[in-house]
């Protein structure tokens, strides 16, 4: 039992684990708290679906411009300079809320976000393959997996975040009463919103700046610290030859898309929903919102069970299931109209829960220093979320597809992409044996 427990984490780890672990919770904050934000921003702004999705473009892109960058600077210092830089920009993006607030303008809070994420891409890669680093290589995606547990957890404050203190105390005004508003009432309206969907992030702002002093403050072991060099064309040719890793890119990319696709359009899903069942536009839109903090309080169950699995089942194979399962709980969604489809929208984050950091462990697996590259492309991998939200938002434009609420057809997105996870899981399970 003694050896079981070292080789998962050594005690020389449990302060740095605990504090990067923490980590995890202030990006799955800030992940969360920024979905609804999409339909947040399309009704104060007047905007179509693809319109809005563009905070999800600047938010994910910014992982994407960042992650090499970040790898480079990881590889030439420690990863604790990494999580300091990326906690330092994570703040300075929040904070950039107050002048975009004052501005009124769509474009600031963009960049805000950008900035943000910026920051995030700099503690993703650098967090993630440090816990990965702390103790036996066997048990690293158990590990990872376990630290990930603590991710969903900040997501789900960020919902309930997103709920009470933006979604129900915008204005009541629904988006046709808004368009008949005169200039001068629309900007007050305006105003008023933005004030309110800026304060959480500044709260959030000034909690990651403490944070960052405490991490500034604590002695972290420089494991995996040793290489300096940076010879980034040779060691990206290099790890793009393992098969196991550029698959692993490509099932990441996907992931994400389904990930931040599920827990964004839920929101226009059940609105339509609810709307139709008689209730008002904002009514509808929190009503969605609920549904979307259970998926997450399930997507948190989810995750503690997989890790206990995955002492027992392969995480190759175990991915596979899951995202067997993912892809037949989309078909509901597309399929099933009323409350049953987005009863299948809940459940499809049970299956998700597992997916990014076995994916991430699979792919990083016998890396060694590569890995500050590698985690960097995992990372990059995020873009996926900021592609395919707008595409998903084109098609729930149009209204109706073959007779078919468009809500519904657009899900067939997320479908095919459980269906790339799922041959990767197969593909990982039979052809790496270790996974």
């Amino acid at each position: 039992m003694t050896e079981n427990k070292k080789s998962f984490l050594e005690a020389k780890y449990v302060i740095p684990f605990i504090l990067i672990t923490f980590c995890f919770a202030l990006w799955g904050f800030a992940n969360d708290v920024t979905n609804p934000m999409v339909k947040a921003f399309q009704k104060i702004f007047l905007m179509n679906p693809v319109q809005g999705s563009l905070v999800q473009v600047a938010f994910y892109g910014g992982y994407f411009a960042m992650a090499f960058p970040a790898a480079m600077f990881i590889r030439k210092y420690t990863y604790k300079a990494g999580i300091l830089v990326g906690l330092g920009l994570y703040a300075t993006g929040a904070l950039l809320f107050i002048p975009a607030s004052a501005i009124g303008l769509y474009g600031p809070f963009l960049f805000s976000y950008f900035i943000l994420t910026c920051g995030l891409s700099f503690l993703e890669t650098s967090a993630n393959p440090y816990i990965l680093s702390m103790g036996d290589e066997e048990s690293s995606t158990r590990r990872l997996n376990f630290a990930q547990s603590f991710n969903p957890m900040g997501s789900l404050m960020g919902m309930y975040i997103a709920k009470t203190f933006i979604q129900a105390r915008l204005d009541p005004r629904d988006t046709a009463t808004r368009m008949n508003l005169s200039p001068a009432e629309f900007d007050a309206v305006k105003s008023h919103d933005l004030s309110i969907l800026a304060n959480p992030y500044i709260v959030i702002g000034i909690v990651i700046l403490v944070m960052l002093v405490i991490i500034a403050m604590v002695k972290m072991p420089r494991n995996a610290d040793k290489n300096h060099s940076i010879d980034l064309v040779p060691t990206v040719k290099r790890i793009f030859a393992i098969p196991r890793y550029r698959e692993g890119v490509i099932a990441q990319f996907f992931y994400v898309g389904a990930q931040i696709m599920c827990w964004t359009f839920i929101i226009h899903y059940g609105t339509r929903i609810f709307m139709e069942q008689g209730f008002g536009e904002q009514q509808a839109e929190i009503m969605a919102q609920q549904h979307n903090i259970v998926a997450m309080g399930i997507f948190v169950v989810s995750r503690f069970i997989c890790t206990f699995l995955l002492k027992y089942i392969k995480p190759g194979k175990l991915l596979m299931y899951l995202a067997i399962a993912g892809g037949v709980l989309m078909l509901g969604v597309i399929f099933i109209d009323g409350i049953a489809g987005l009863y299948c929208l809940v459940g499809v984050s049970a299956c998700m829960s597992l997916m990014f950091p076995t994916i991430y462990g699979i792919a990083l697996r016998g890396l060694g220093e590569d890995a500050k590259f590698g985690a960097a492309g995992l990372i990059m991998a995020i873009l996926g979320g900021s592609i395919m939200p707008p595409m998903q938002g084109a098609i729930i434009k149009q209204g109706t597809v073959f007779s078919m609420p468009a809500e519904n057809i657009s899900f067939v997105l997320p479908f095919i992409c459980f269906i790339v996870i799922a041959i990767y899981g197969y593909r990982t399970w039979l052809k790496f044996t270790e996974a």
